[in-house]
Order: C-alpha cells, then structure tokens, then sequence
C-alpha cells in the first residue's frame, strides 16, 4: 500500500521537519516542495494499519500546521501500476 502525503509546517522549519520525517518507518521518500504545501512524503507499507501509524506519526511531527493524504490508486496508468 502506497500514500502520499502533502504537509505545510511552519515557515523556516522545512529541514527539521524533512530530516524529523526521514527518521519514520515506512517512509520511503521526502522532499521539500515550492507552492501551497512545503514537504511531499511518500509511504510504503504492507497493511492500512502500518500506513496509518505513520500518518499518525507525519502529523504530530513538531512544526506541521497541516497534511493532505492521498492514496495511490491502481489502474489509473502511471508508475505505480508498473511496480504490481
């Protein structure tokens, strides 16, 4: 099951939060993105439930004001569905 996650912290804190979400199981990629959010996440695990810790985890990151979840749908075309 794959997730991503679009997050908003607090101006200035964009390294801290990137290297505090580095350290998470699961997470498989981080960057620090320009426009309405500041860091993409992207979250690799084998049930919901693990998928769901490390939300749970990015969200209470000190200096995330706020995060978009979204889920990776297969059959839609892309990168994704080349990786079944």
């Amino acid at each position: 099951m794959i997730v991503y996650i679009l997050a908003t912290c607090i101006p200035g804190n964009e390294k801290e939060v990137i290297a505090k979400i580095k350290e998470l199981q699961d997470v498989v990629e981080v960057n620090g993105v320009m426009g309405r959010y500041d860091v993409f996440v992207k979250v690799q695990a084998s049930d919901a439930m693990k998928v769901d810790a490390t939300i749970s985890k990015v969200r209470n990151v000190a200096h995330v004001t706020s995060t978009v979840t979204m889920p990776a749908i297969y059959g839609q075309g892309g990168t994704v569905d080349n990786e079944k």
